[in-house]
This record gives C-alpha cells, structure tokens and sequence, in this order.
C-alpha cells in the first residue's frame, strides 16, 4: 500500500510546471513521477537537483516496472536534463548546480519479464553514448570555462576547484547498432564534462576487436562484471581478451557463457591453452563469479580453474558435459565451501553423478543460496537420494528442478520438506510425469499434457502452502518469466 506522502507526491507531479519545492521532497517526487511516466516532470526535478548524487535505483526502489516506451522516454528526459545542466553552467559562469554524480545501474533489476529482453540495457546504453558525444563537441568551450575557474581575481593561478561535469554510473550492452556511437562517447567523455564509468559490459553481435576496442577504452576504477556470452570466442578468442580483463581491479564477475570452449579433445597444444586460460583467469584477483555455460569441459575442470587466487561464489557450468571427476574436484576445492550459486542444469545425473553431487551438496551446504538443477533427468529415486542434503542447505533461496521427469508424490514430499527451509522463497518444478496422458499409437504425440491432472496436482500444492501458512514461498512450474538470482543481488 502505498504511504500518504507517496499519494501526495503523485497529486504534486501531476502538475507541471512544479512549484516550488523543498529538498526532502525532491526524492520522494522522482519516484512518483518516472513509475507514473511524468518525463517532463523528472526534467525539471533533475535540473534542479539539490544534492551531489542522484541514485536511480535507490529511488525508484524494487517495483517490476513494464519497460516499454514511457519507460524509455523518462530516462531519455533524465539525460537531457543532465546535458541542459551542463550547457548552463558553461554559459552562465555563476551557475553552479549541486549534480555530480548520476547512478543509473541496475535498470535490469526492475524490468517486468514481459518486456522485450535487454531493451532496457540497449536504450538507455544508446541514450547515454548519444548524450555524451553531443556535450563533447562542445568541450573546447568547457575547457575554457574551467580554465577562467582556475584563475584567482589578481589572475594568478589557485587551486583548482571541484572538476567541471556529471559522473554516469551505467551498465553498458553494446551491439552492432550502438558499437560505433558507444566507441565515440567512451573515448570523448574520458576527460570531459559527461564522463561514463561503465559497472557492468555486456557485448552482443561484435568482433572480438571490437570488444576490446571498448574494454581498453573503459575507465578501469569501477567495472564489475564483463559479459561475453554468445560471442563464440573458443580457446583462442579467450586468449585474446582474457590478458585485458586484468586491468579492472574490481571484475567480480565474467560470464563466457557459450563461448564454444571445447576441451574434450585434448591435443599437445589445447592443452597449453588450457593453462594459459587458467593462469589468465588467475590474474583476476577479485574474480568472484564465473559463467561457463555450454562449454564442454568433460574431466577438465581442474585446469580451469586451478590458477583463481580466492573462491568462488558462484559457478555457472549448465550443459558443461561434465564428468563425475569434475565434480569430484569441485567438492574437495576451496570453492565448494565458498558458493552461493551453483548451476549444474543439463547434466544426465544417471551417468555417475549423483554420489559426486551428493557429496558437492554437502561441502556447500552452509553456503548455497541458488541452486539450479534444470534438465538433469532427475527420476524420483534421484531427488529423494539427494533430499536429505538439500535439507541441509539451511539458507538455500532458489531451487529450479524444471524439465526433470518427477512424479507428483515426490514433488509433494519435497514441498513438505522444504518448508523446513526458512530463507526459500522460489522453487521451480517440473511438469510431474504422472500428469501426462498416453495418446494412441497412431498419434502424433505419444504423450500430450493432462490439464485436469494437473490442475488437481497445483491445487494439492497450494493447499500444503496455504495450510504451512508460509506465503512467502513461491511454488511455480512455471520457468520462464522466473529469472535468475543475480550474483549481485544475493
């Protein structure tokens, strides 16, 4: 329910132009007026912004917002008004606004997942970049202006005073459309007045060349995350952006998911790649998340990972083809004890995996949050083998058991149980087997979805939750629209 002075701010945003405002207000009336779509509103509340910092994320707190062209309208207004700021203070010598710092992360974390992947991250990436070359054509200007701030009446030089611009604090995704304009305001902004400092990069559809043109271009002072999933980069484009990553001291997180890094095959010279890999990664000092979704490292895991100086927190290693060996490894590492994340989804637990992840479970039992064990043909006799370490995993959040043939019996038995566990909010199960109909032989489709079945089978399970009074817990079959945990937000 939303607070009186919420309902009050929304009844002020609706005017426009705004009168005139107290500071403490100013937070309050942002919020309203980006969930309400008000982008002339939020134009003249970030003109006129009386403190160093605007935090969007701080302000528009955690509502899902539909990310749809409102959306994309008030954070175009929200740059143009910083740009307007900043042409002000070079005409008007007096001018002086109080905006040094606009945080803009995290806008992924309030997309509804309904809304077209990503357009979130690529619009206001394009907004951003578009706003910072148009300020840097006015940088001879600028630099003019600061040096006049420089000299003291008696026209001696003084100290300088606070450095003239706006700091954007922005997630960057980069494609083939945005790759040029962002290259451009990456390398004017870098000593100008609309300076980008780049969290977390996100490459999509670029060369290899051109992703490093960017990451050697970024200020290293506060990237965190790299993501080059879907580049296609094997062994030898590893190689070749790997020595480049070390230049960020804060990189916590790399995601290479599909990579096409293939180590089954082993010849003299992958084999070498492989420990250059390794010691590249090792150069990564505050590595603490790692996504090697799809590669294929069946018994290799060992050499990847072998040179990372700290633990990891969280492994992404779906549809890895690992081995039982690989697991191994992983349970008697200093990272099992270290996870919070885990996803071993895509692995056929009937090849010999199950006591290897018994007893990976166990090892991180005291520290897993989000474990993902989609589509690993996880019969009933496998979940209940591992229900007494999953019982254990007292502070697990998430659990996704989905495209795994489980009976309704079992699933129900793993309800019971997991209400035990007092921090889980999200489980995702399968469709249960037994709520499937046989067709004839004739038919196209042997097996087609018994909704009936089904239906009766939900009904059983709200009522257990309904009964444990536990309605913070979410049980859903349905996987889609239910997003990963991210690594930054555990």
């Amino acid at each position: 329910m939303d607070s009186l002075l919420f309902l009050c701010a929304r009844r002020v945003v609706a005017q426009h132009p705004l009168p005139a405002l107290p500071p403490h207000l100013y937070p309050v009336l942002f919020q309203v007026a980006f969930l309400d779509g008000r982008p002339l509103v939020l134009r003249d509340l970030v003109a006129a912004w009386p403190f160093p910092v605007l935090h969007f994320q701080r302000l528009v707190g955690h509502r899902e917002l539909l990310w749809d062209h409102t959306c994309i309208d008030c954070v175009e207004a929200i740059i143009q008004a910083v740009v307007a700021q900043l042409q002000q203070e070079l005409e008007e010598p007096g001018h002086r606004s109080s905006l040094r710092v606009l945080d803009m992360t995290r806008l992924s974390d309030f997309v509804s997942s309904c809304a077209p992947a990503s357009l979130n991250s690529w619009s206001s990436t394009e907004v951003l970049a578009k706003a910072c070359v148009e300020v840097s054509k006015h940088q001879p200007e600028f630099q003019r202006h600061r040096s006049k701030r420089h000299k003291g009446r008696s026209g001696a030089a003084t100290a300088a005073p606070r450095a003239l611009g706006v700091d954007i604090h922005a997630d960057l995704v980069v494609n083939r459309r945005s790759y040029g304009i962002l290259r451009d305001a990456i390398q004017a902004g870098a000593a100008g007045p609309l300076r980008l400092k780049c969290h977390e990069f996100q490459a999509k559809y670029i060369s290899a060349y051109e992703i490093l043109t960017l990451l050697k271009s970024l200020d290293p002072s506060c990237v965190r995350r790299v993501d080059l999933h879907f580049r296609n980069l094997g062994l030898n484009g590893l190689l070749v952006i790997l020595p480049h990553l070390s230049r960020f001291p804060q990189l916590r997180s790399l995601k290479l998911q599909h990579s096409k890094v293939d180590v089954r095959h082993l010849t003299t010279e992958s084999d070498i790649r492989i420990l250059c890999v390794a010691r590249k990664l090792g150069m990564l000092p505050s590595l603490r998340e790692l996504n090697l979704g799809s590669s294929r490292l069946s018994g290799n895991l060992r050499q990847i990972l072998c040179d990372l100086q700290a633990p990891l927190e969280s492994l992404e290693l779906a549809f890895c083809s690992l081995v039982p060996a690989d697991l191994a490894f992983l349970s008697q590492s200093f990272h099992a004890p270290a996870l919070k994340r885990l996803d071993l989804g895509g692995h056929d637990i009937s090849q010999g995996l199950l006591e290897p992840l018994r007893l990976l479970l166990e090892e991180t039992s005291a520290s897993l949050l989000c474990l993902d064990l989609r589509e690993c043909r996880m019969a009933d006799s496998h979940l209940n083998a591992l229900l007494p370490m999953l019982r254990r995993c007292s502070h697990l959040r998430f659990l996704g058991l989905y495209g795994n043939p489980l009976s309704t019996a079992v699933l129900k038995d793993l309800l019971l149980k997991s209400l035990e566990l007092p921090d889980l909010h999200k489980v995702v199960y399968p469709f249960p087997v037994d709520c499937y109909k046989r067709e004839p032989p004739e038919s196209r489709r042997n097996f087609v979805k018994d909704k009936e079945l089904f239906e009766a089978a939900k009904a059983e399970f709200s009522q257990i939750l309904a009964n444990s009074k536990r309605i913070d817990l979410i049980w859903t079959y349905a996987p889609f629209g239910c997003r990963a945990m991210d690594y930054f937000s555990l």
